[in-house]
């Protein structure tokens, strides 16, 4: 029984344990929560942002894909946007964010949204 206590005792430091990872789907499902924070709004009829990531050595580039309503300022959304996802990622998981490239797929306008009601394609 001594035995027991004695390996019970002889712990592994911090730095011999290894390392915590955290998957690039985790870190890109925290960078499209972020920048629907940071967003004034989603569409009505948009998709919700999607984000892509890749993790290298604890550094991340963020790829972040959002719908806007039209008219808006598309330049102040877009830095809301890259912000909010490099704080959140860098205080969430401590990986430290090189680059957020924030991809515009398309603008909703009124317009637009009643001429699809009216059955025309824009």
């Amino acid at each position: 029984m001594p035995e027991l206590v004695a390996q019970r005792e002889e712990r592994v430091g911090p730095a011999a344990r290894g390392a915590t990872t955290i998957a690039d789907r985790v870190v890109a499902k925290i960078a499209a929560r972020a920048a629907r924070e940071a967003m004034d709004a989603v569409p009505k009829d948009g998709h919700p942002p999607q984000a892509s990531v890749v993790v290298h050595r604890d550094v991340a580039r963020v790829s972040v894909s959002v719908e806007l309503d039209y008219p808006a300022d598309i330049g102040r959304q877009c830095g809301a946007v890259r912000g909010r996802v490099r704080q959140r990622v860098e205080t969430l998981t401590g990986i430290e964010v090189h680059e957020v490239a924030v991809h515009v797929e398309r603008l909703h306008s009124a317009h637009t949204a009643h001429d699809r009601k009216r059955g025309r394609l824009t």
